[in-house]
């Protein structure tokens, strides 16, 4: 992280269409968490995306990068991200993971969410409402003149106390004009100088929060990342515009009631 990157510093113009884009995968992800219940297979879903990306004049920012083959990314359990759509049901008790990235007039929004279904045990919801916490304490730390530092440590301050673990292969990262620009952003402090939060950065912000171990592998699929102890894993993200004074959330959707495990009242 102390090598010199390059973030882009989106204009006002760019930072309108970062907020249309951000507002349409806001709405997609919102219907397709609505549209999450047992019996409902994950093709079923994707394919729900990819109808609602037409009634909204966009594209999936996902299908066909990398030759990746889904218009949304669906993990379900102890599969963290990048899962593949495909016959599997959803079943009372898993948790299910829905990324959604759009490109609208060339620009895109990125944002994920974690849906528990049915009875879910107390200590999966658990882990939920702390992963999206996490996202929020850094969320705050998205300000002018911040070290990206303190905002990646953030996460794993937050988490490690509580008994989590933050995958470290995976991250998140700048987005506009492309789905991963500069600057990476892990869930731990990194190593080294990092750089200062400037207006009109526009950040995705995601921790992936494990149950047990940190450690991940990923799949035959060549996709599919899953944890190596098999013990669930949750996942949070927003993109985030850096203004003049508090963060912009261009995904903004209202938060579960989660929080409300933690002794928190929902944003």
């Amino acid at each position: 992280m102390s090598r010199r990157v390059r973030i882009p510093i989106k204009s006002p113009r760019e930072i309108d269409f970062m907020r249309a884009a951000g507002a349409i995968a806001s709405t997609i992800l919102q219907a397709l968490a609505k549209a999450v219940e047992p019996g409902r297979s994950t093709a079923e879903i994707d394919q729900l995306a990819a109808s609602l990306m037409r009634q909204h004049d966009c594209k999936s920012a996902f299908l066909g990068y990398r030759g990746f083959p889904g218009y949304t990314c669906i993990s379900i359990n102890e599969e963290v991200v990048h899962g593949i759509a495909g016959p599997r049901r959803i079943m009372p008790g898993d948790i299910v993971k829905i990324d959604v990235g759009i490109i609208k007039s060339g620009f895109i929004g990125d944002n994920a969410t974690t849906i528990p279904v049915g009875d879910v045990p107390q200590a999966t919801r658990h882990l939920l409402a702390v992963t999206e916490q996490s996202l929020y304490q850094a969320i705050d730390r998205a300000r002018p003149g911040a070290r990206l530092a303190d905002l990646c440590g953030s996460v794993e301050a937050y988490v490690v106390p509580r008994g989590y673990s933050v995958v470290r292969e995976f991250v998140g990262h700048g987005v506009g004009r492309r789905l991963h620009e500069e600057p990476q952003i892990p869930n731990f402090r990194p190593s080294g100088v990092t750089t200062t939060l400037l207006p009109g950065m526009t950040l995705a912000i995601e921790p992936m929060i494990n149950a047990g171990v940190p450690t991940v592998r990923i799949l035959a699929d060549g996709w599919t990342v899953i944890t190596d102890d098999r013990k669930p894993s949750a996942h949070f993200e927003h993109t985030v515009l850096v203004t003049h004074g508090a963060p912009e959330l261009l995904t903004w959707r209202p938060r579960e009631a989660l929080p409300e495990m933690l002794g928190l009242a929902p944003l």
